[in-house]
């Protein structure tokens, strides 16, 4: 197990994210030069694919930490070119399945499950070699805090849906698995400082529980974890020994 830490929100470097797994193995960073946020990111997360895809190529299995979700799509894409095609298991309190054309808030962390699945990959999947995953291989953990426009897309796309408590064997896609684990799946009760805390979720007991599942299926071959907390508010803390426990037979 390789733990790699991108310490960015989207394209913001953040020195002081709390983090619930340490030391890091490796730090993944970038000279982000001048231009959109799509460029920046691009930059910085085809450094991350190229750690990534030499950690798999050694034999390894990383564990990727970053202070948002859009870092998958760099993961991915290292799993991609070092010759995988992985299915993707994303826990998630919200759905990040939002687009351009639907977003109220403009916030491109609500992206990155969309972007993966296929969507305008001029915005940055082309830049990292990043081929779309079909949507019959996704599955998406709790989601309770959609938007309106994001209800609507999942009515009619393929990703299959599941209850945290509900995902067992049975329910995973075919194939190697990229495991994406969002802690704001937990309730905000439990995490302090998170950036957009979702109400009516369940504690650590459960989470883990089906987490770990996930884990035992033997076919994880990497974990994303968002740290999507403001720093300094004690959420890595907090996290730290729920995720050590979990984490430890799979490493």
């Amino acid at each position: 197990m390789v733990r790699i830490l991108v310490p960015y929100h989207l394209d913001e470097r953040l020195d002081d994210l709390d983090l619930p797994l340490a030391p890091a193995d490796a730090i993944v960073t970038a000279e982000l030069q001048d231009g959109d946020a799509w460029s920046r990111m691009a930059r910085l997360y085809d450094e991350l694919g190229e750690r990534v895809a030499a950690t798999v190529r050694g034999g390894a299995r990383p564990i990727v930490l970053s202070g948002d979700c859009t870092a998958s799509l760099g993961t991915m894409a290292g799993l991609q070119r070092a010759g995988m095609e992985p299915s993707i298991v994303w826990y998630d309190a919200h759905g990040d399945v939002q687009t351009l054309e639907t977003t109220h808030s403009g916030y491109l962390g609500g992206f990155p499950l969309r972007i993966l699945v296929g969507y305008r990959p001029e915005l940055i999947a082309a830049r990292l070699g990043l081929r779309p995953v079909a949507e019959e291989c996704v599955v998406l953990v709790d989601a309770r805090d959609l938007d309106p426009p994001e209800v609507t897309y999942l009515e009619r796309a393929a990703i299959q849906r599941s209850e945290v408590a509900d995902l067992d064997a049975d329910r995973l896609p075919d194939g190697p698995l990229y495991l994406h684990l969002d802690l704001d799946v937990v309730d905000p009760e439990q995490l302090p400082g998170l950036r957009y805390p979702a109400p009516g979720g369940l504690g650590w007991p459960p989470v883990a529980d089906s987490v770990r599942r996930v884990l035992d299926s033997g076919r994880v071959a990497a974990v994303g974890i968002g740290c999507t907390w403001h720093p300094g508010r004690g959420a890595g803390e907090r996290a730290s020994s729920e995720l050590e426990g979990v984490l430890r037979a799979w490493g």
